[in-house]
């Protein structure tokens, strides 16, 4: 992103390093959820096996509110100044994670995978909350809000591989 050219203001009252952090923060996240967004629709075109049509109509909402929390992240960076960039290239290339591991796949399999990628985006979202804590409460509150959705899709998906006892199969 060294070509991106970032403003030279930011949202009134928060410190230009402080504004340059959370954007560096958000574009984190931003990478993260345009990849979930595509990482989810594959899954829904790839889902095979028992229970394929529940799996399948569960994925296309979580599709819609992960774009959404993409598009409010990439407003929030530009409101601080900061240029979202979302070109398939340079999310690749900002990337820190591996690519999703199933191609065409059972219920179980897909679910198992999804819910390991669910544990990266969740615990990363929780880690940018507590960094955005004290850089900007704003961006902080938008991330917890995603939070609280993203735990739930996980939820979602974890009661597919729980068992009875509340064990996950892995």
């Amino acid at each position: 992103m060294s070509n991106v050219k970032i403003a030279e203001f930011t949202a009134p009252g928060i410190k230009n390093n402080a504004a340059q952090e959370a954007i560096a923060v958000l574009d984190d996240r931003m990478v993260a959820l345009i990849d979930l967004q595509l990482t989810l629709k594959h899954i829904h075109w790839n889902v095979v096996g028992p229970n394929f049509i529940g799996v399948h109509e569960m994925l296309d909402p979580q599709v819609d509110a992960v774009r959404e929390m993409t598009d409010t992240i990439a407003e929030r960076i530009a409101t601080l100044g900061g240029v979202p960039v979302g070109t398939p290239k340079s999310i690749v290339d900002r990337r820190r994670w591996d690519d999703y591991p199933v191609g065409k796949g059972l219920v179980v399999d897909h679910l198992k995978a999804l819910d390991k990628v669910y544990v990266g985006v969740n615990e990363d979202h929780r880690s940018a909350i507590a960094s955005l804590a004290d850089l900007d409460p704003v961006s902080e509150d938008m991330i917890t809000g995603q939070l609280a959705q993203l735990e739930q899709f996980q939820w979602f998906v974890r009661a597919h591989i729980e068992s009875a006892t509340g064990q996950l199969s892995n």
